[in-house]
């Protein structure tokens, strides 16, 4: 476990995210191995079908994750105040809330699908095998839901480095079982769906295994199950606008792909391909962002607001220099790199990722920026804001999908991703400031009180 309310912030900080970024690139490589295997080893077509459901799959477990990412946040503020049987009911609602979530959305999830994929409009040639690639992974939602909320529950805690290991495990699993179910088994895209839910189920069953054996503050009685009905509301005050801030994104997403696929086959690829390679370009903003979560609940919980303050400037600083070193680096050899995912050359897909890069890496720096302000606040317990900077990115993705998309067709669609950013990130700079200067209030009536208890000894 690593305490993140002692020791200098950017060590603290930079020791927590190394373990989660990894974890975080296991976790993005399920669907960087499936857009790979299945566009060398079944065709472009395929690679589209698979990334026709994008948005789709992000709208519905990403609202999933989301919720499981806020339940842990209460649980890393009592855990930072030293509440343990805190811990342990926050835990235990979770779970409750967690296992009530799954039943509703894989219910949902699976009516849904086919007509979603006919309203966006998804190609004829693709909408077969992207019915079927979806149908397979939104049936395994429970996978998703439960592993992700054990993995963010440990994180809340210090430990990164046990979902680590399970998430290596995962990825391995799954490429495994998709080179065996597409290359001996010939199952197709169906084979890489259900690569994905039979890694990540075994993964899931095997940490709850492990958190029972080896995490005594998680180990629970009949008793912490109690339905409080007040930490319920709390927590679902926390994490359903973290949900819903990941369904906002979601939806634009799906606008854009709906937009997108009237531009057809290649394009949808294009599109497919550099967005993987993005999802892992961008993980280090990502997962600087997640650790400020959880290094700002401990610290809130426990009181020391300088370290707040301290650890958001140099968190900021990591992750830009992170993110804008790696967005130069893509604009320079993501295509070379966005090759690999060909069996053969694609010359028109290629120009038009390329164009993709353009755009998007040189913004990285401004992405990272959001992460942090955007999970900072939500460990605090801010979670209007946030969401209010999700409806403009959302409405930034409309404006581009219903203008810029038909004025200037993938170059348009090029232009999304750093736009919302753009929009979203000045939505939350008022409140920023306004959270700043509380801090540094909060910070010096603390010191205040520190003096006077000081003062009375003497």
């Amino acid at each position: 476990m690593i305490d993140l309310t002692n020791g200098r912030p950017m060590k603290v900080i930079f020791l927590y995210t190394i373990p989660l970024l990894l974890g975080n690139f296991f976790q993005q490589f399920y669907s960087f191995i499936d857009t790979l295997i299945v566009g060398r080893t079944v065709g472009v077509d395929a690679l589209a079908s698979v990334g026709a459901t994008g948005g789709l799959t992000a709208l519905i477990i990403g609202f999933a994750q989301g919720i499981t990412s806020g339940l842990a946040i209460l649980t890393a503020k009592n855990y930072g105040a030293g509440d343990y049987e805190g811990v342990r009911k926050s835990f235990a609602s979770g779970i409750i809330i967690s296992l009530a979530i799954t039943v509703v959305f894989t219910i949902i999830a699976v009516i849904i699908a086919y007509p979603l994929l006919v309203i966006m409009q998804t190609p004829k040639e693709l909408l077969h095998d992207a019915f079927i690639f979806l149908e397979i992974i939104f049936a395994g939602i429970f996978s998703f839901v439960g592993f992700d909320f054990l993995a963010n529950t440990m994180r809340s805690l210090g430990n990164t480095r046990v979902p680590l290991f399970f998430l290596i495990v995962s990825t391995v699993l799954n490429i495994m079982l998709e080179l065996i179910f597409i290359l001996v088994f010939h199952m197709g895209v169906a084979g890489a769906g259900l690569a994905t839910i039979t890694a990540q189920t075994i993964t899931f069953v095997t940490l709850y295994i492990y958190i029972r054996i080896n995490i005594p503050y998680l180990i629970l009685s009949k008793s912490d199950f109690r339905i409080d009905k007040a930490e319920i509301k709390e927590l679902l005050g926390i994490s359903m606008p973290m949900g819903f801030q990941s369904s906002i994104i979601a939806i634009g997403s799906i606008i854009l792909q709906f937009m997108l696929n009237t531009l057809g086959a290649n394009a949808v690829a294009a599109y497919t391909v550099a967005g993987r390679i993005e999802q892992i370009a961008t993980l280090p903003a990502m997962s600087f962002g997640i650790s400020l979560v959880n290094y700002t609940a401990q610290n809130l919980g426990a009181e020391k607001f300088h370290r707040i303050l301290k650890g958001v400037k140099e968190g900021i600083i990591l992750s830009v220099g992170s993110s804008a070193t790696i967005g130069i680096l893509l604009v320079f050899f993501g295509k070379n790199i966005s090759q690999l995912f060909m069996s053969g050359y694609q010359p028109k897909i290629l120009d038009l990722i390329q164009l993709y890069y353009y755009f998007n890496g040189t913004m990285y720096f401004v992405l990272s920026i959001l992460f942090i302000v955007r999970y900072t606040l939500q460990g605090l317990g801010n979670q209007k804001a946030p969401t209010i900077a999700g409806v403009a990115e959302l409405l930034m993705r409309v404006f581009v999908s219903v203008v810029l998309i038909k004025a200037f067709g993938f170059l348009g669609a090029a232009m999304a991703n750093p736009l919302a950013w753009i929009g979203s990130t000045l939505v939350l700079i008022g409140t920023w400031n306004l959270t700043i200067k509380e801090l540094r209030k909060k910070r010096n009536q603390l010191h205040e009180r520190v003096e006077e208890i000081e003062s009375d000894k003497d």
